[in-house]
């Protein structure tokens, strides 16, 4: 696949080092660059760093921040332009997709996931739909 420089870098928020290194090689197949976070707290220090993210694909249970407190604190942060987060889980608990949603995140993709949806969904959300 050809690699777009004008594809904006995804970060990925999972305290697995397994499934991060699993994302980023799909993503960068994919043409994607992209930076990596171990928790919501480090995750929130990226966006920081670096604010020209197309946007955040975070892990739900983490320790220091999980993933909902990271939504959380995200949106409490008033950015006049929320990056989109997608949630990529083993919980399925309808609770915490229903919060997740409520906090502002735009899918949940459960673990293990097929790297072609994963993708699909990185490229619709971040805009990347040829």
């Amino acid at each position: 696949m050809l690699f777009s420089t004008a594809r904006k870098p995804i970060l990925i928020i999972d305290d697995s080092e397994t499934i991060r290194q699993q994302v980023r090689d799909i993503l960068v197949e994919a043409g994607y660059d992209v930076l990596e976070a171990c928790d919501g707290q480090a995750g929130m220090e990226t966006i920081d760093a670096k604010p020209s993210l197309a946007m955040v694909i975070c892990d739900v249970n983490m320790p220091r921040m999980d993933g909902l407190q990271f939504l959380e604190k995200y949106r409490a942060s008033n950015r006049v332009s929320p990056l989109p987060v997608v949630m990529l889980t083993t919980a399925r608990c309808p609770e915490e997709i229903s919060k997740a949603k409520r906090l502002g995140a735009r899918g949940w993709i459960v673990k293990p996931f097929h790297p072609d949806r994963l993708v699909a969904t990185v490229n619709w959300i971040a805009g990347n739909r040829s």
